[in-house]
């Protein structure tokens, strides 16, 4: 707010349900003429704790479920599996309904009373969900929504705020004269703001540029697929384990033009020069293992692929999909087997935007990308990833993520109606994904390390397996992992662990702050982070980075 910035929102999910003071964008039903249009629907759903009956159709208790044509399970298919590649094992159609239960206060002597009620739009499983399993849903649905409206009303919305005098109801513009707009998504809006410039939607329909820069964070290689029929907007991208066959991985990947080497098709997200905005795509370690990120600069076969000039790629090393600006102690849910990634990178936030303004108003050009690559040796397959990451004793590393399968959703998949549901794997086929190299330590060797990964009280890692009863072993979500270091000599040698302890990097707090100054002001040289931020470090550093971090150390 020091810059002078007005700040601005519009909804742009037609999914989503009104409540708890959601902005809500209503979008129309399509229809074929005079008809309603029906067809597959497909969903996942996977619950973490037990005792889980009832869930809507989407699996999202704020977001709009298409409803089934059909109550009769017989006319729909459930499945489940324990990892996304085992087979379908089919749920009896009469083990399960389309059912919502209701609860209250009721009988003579006021006990708890439960209907079930039937219902178009939810589904029921008397014995309950099953944690950590996957649970697939294909049922005839109707009336899809327009949800590729999304991006008009973005359009239109940004364009009237930076260009218009006054709106159709002849109401003065407030924030006439905006002389820069620059949009920001994290995760699934990067996504979005991905796919609304790859659709050529940065033109207002008068043909000007709407934003002059864009920063997709943490969107990884994915786009929105909003246009095709019965899109959910609200699903995440196609994870290692959750919705993994989420068509919103799909080529193009990067920004430059490349060549699908799968298909021989050639495009590019960046392709209108005339109003293509400037970008600065960040994403962490967990893109890498859990979306894909790879793909964004290198070509489908993996190799480097030099980015346009109006683009810039960070890797921020060794953090995770989220990263909480507030200064929590370490934590695991019970479906994860260690600590949350703890690693703050709030202050990166902060110079991007300084250095996207400096960008689109001087024409100051940002750092140059930091990124792994094949090239210098640090972006690898998993089994190079495997042969580097220290043995720490008691820690599962993943299987590794180093495909995205072809997938084939049927021949009118390009004109956005997915003929196969659930859609067949292309045999042979993939695209090749690679993961950042690792130190001793085993925490990232490319890309943009923040002070705490710098001067380490652990490994930081992108990826965080399931626990036993979740889907054992299996990727959690978007969740990195903390694991700590030991933190005496005579620790680490009781453990036998590989990484040297606190003591022998720090021989006290004091050496702690001064490592963490240190790489912090090195990334002020940079021009990666803000001076003013360097204070705020060496804040959250003392005592030995607590509550971040999990030491007893005194």
């Amino acid at each position: 707010m020091r810059r002078g910035y007005t700040v601005a929102w519009c909804a742009w999910e037609g999914d989503l349900l009104a409540g708890d003071g959601r902005a809500i964008l209503d979008v129309p039903i399509a229809r074929e003429g005079d008809q309603p249009i029906t067809g597959k629907v497909r969903v996942e759903y996977i619950v973490d704790q037990p005792g889980i009956t009832t869930l809507p159709l989407s699996g999202k208790a704020a977001a709009h479920s298409y409803p089934t044509v059909s109550r009769d399970t017989r006319q729909a298919s459930l499945t489940r599996r324990r990892y996304p590649y085992d087979a379908r094992e089919p749920v009896p159609p009469d083990a399960w309904c389309f059912a919502r239960i209701e609860g209250g206060r009721g009988g003579e002597t006021g006990e708890t009373e439960r209907a079930l009620i039937p219902s178009d739009s939810h589904i029921h499983i008397p014995t309950g969900f099953e944690t950590g399993w996957i649970y697939e849903l294909v049922y005839t649905g109707k009336d899809p929504l327009v949800h590729g409206l999304g991006h008009i009303a973005v359009r239109d919305f940004v364009g009237f705020v930076k260009y218009g005098i006054e709106d159709a109801a002849g109401q003065p513009n407030p924030v006439r004269g905006i002389e820069k707009a620059y949009a920001w998504g994290r995760s699934q809006t990067g996504r979005c703001l991905r796919d609304f410039v790859f659709r050529g939607c940065n033109a207002d329909a008068a043909g000007r540029r709407v934003f002059d820069g864009i920063l997709p964070h943490v969107a990884g290689a994915g786009r929105k697929w909003l246009n095709h029929r019965f899109a959910s907007p609200i699903v995440s991208g196609g994870q290692y384990y959750e919705d993994h066959f989420n068509p919103a991985d799909t080529f193009p990947f990067s920004y430059a033009w490349s060549t699908d080497h799968l298909t021989g098709k050639r495009d590019a997200i960046l392709k209108r020069p005339e109003t293509d905005p400037l970008v600065i795509h960040t994403q962490t370690g967990t893109e890498y293992w859990a979306r894909r990120g790879s793909l964004v600069h290198t070509d489908t076969n993996g190799n480097d692929l030099p980015q346009p000039d109006t683009v810039r790629v960070y890797c921020w090393s060794s953090s995770q999909h989220f990263a909480d600006p507030q200064h929590k102690s370490p934590a695991r849910g019970p479906a994860q087997q260690n600590f949350s990634n703890v690693v703050s990178t709030s202050m990166f936030f902060r110079a991007m935007i300084d250095a996207m303004d400096r960008w689109a108003t001087d024409g100051t050009p940002p750092p140059a990308s930091r990124i792994p690559t094949r090239a210098d040796g640090t972006l690898v397959g998993h089994a190079e990833w495997a042969r580097q990451f220290p043995a720490i004793p008691g820690v599962m590393t993943p299987h590794g993520a180093t495909e995205l399968p072809l997938l084939d959703f049927g021949p009118r998949f390009e004109q956005g109606i997915l003929d196969k549901e659930p859609p067949d794997l292309v045999p042979g086929k993939s695209y090749v994904v690679g993961v950042p190299a690792v130190d001793a330590d085993g925490n990232d060797i490319p890309g943009v390390r923040a002070p705490m990964v710098a001067a380490p009280l652990g490994t930081y890692t992108g990826w965080n397996p399931r626990a036993r009863g979740f889907g054992h072993g299996a990727q959690y979500r978007f969740e990195g992992s903390y694991i700590p270091f030991p933190e005496t000599p005579e620790e680490r040698a009781e453990t036998r662990d590989p990484r040297e302890s606190v003591l022998e990097r720090y021989p006290h707090k004091a050496a702690y702050v001064a490592a963490i100054v240190a790489a912090a002001r090195e990334l002020v040289a940079q021009r990666l982070m803000l001076e003013e931020d360097v204070d705020r470090c060496a804040t959250a550093a003392a005592d030995w980075g607590r509550p971040r971090h999990a030491i007893t150390l005194k």
